[in-house]
């Protein structure tokens, strides 16, 4: 698959997202395979140089995707190669509202992306447009093991970063 080139050097954010916000068809083709699960398309245009953090006109990253859709194998891999987990679209919504306002996923795997985001740095008091937390979501839409895994891997992750500083 041929994509056309991205603009800007790795970690040139700003320079990415404006590409992006113009209609950028490498940043569309990412966002897509990620929403749909597609780990080898995805694998793809990262490898052939798309940005893991470029923003379609929306400000979605293939984080937001595969975050919203359950996607944990494309999860793990944008991540691995550097996919912010804090990152917000144009409602300022981060992968992690993302995770735990979707409701079209099975709760196992919301809960598995919930706790992965969270493990790998992504803010729980993150704060979208509405001034609403990805806990204050999950707990809007009634999504008690959601609300109970954010607090759960929250807790860990301090606790984790606490015995690393002793």
């Amino acid at each position: 698959m041929a994509v056309p080139d991205a603009g800007g050097q790795e970690g040139d954010a700003p320079v990415v997202s404006q590409i992006a916000r113009e209609g950028n068809p490498a940043a569309d083709a990412l966002v897509e395979a990620a929403r749909y699960g597609d780990i080898d398309d995805v694998k793809e245009l990262v490898e052939q140089g798309v940005h893991v953090n470029i923003q379609d006109m929306q400000g979605r990253t293939a984080l937001h995707m595969a975050a919203a859709n359950g996607h944990m194998d494309v999860v793990s891999y944008l991540l691995d190669r550097g996919a912010d987990t804090n990152i917000e679209n144009n409602e300022k919504n981060t992968p992690l509202h993302w995770a735990a306002l979707n409701g079209q996923i099975q709760m196992d795997v919301s809960l598995q992306v919930s706790e992965e985001l969270i493990a790998r740095g992504a803010n729980a008091s993150a704060l979208n447009r509405y001034d609403r937390t990805p806990l204050d979501e999950a707990m809007s839409r009634g999504k008690q093991q959601v609300v109970d895994a954010i607090v759960a891997a929250t807790a860990a992750t301090s606790l984790a970063s606490s015995s690393v500083q002793e």
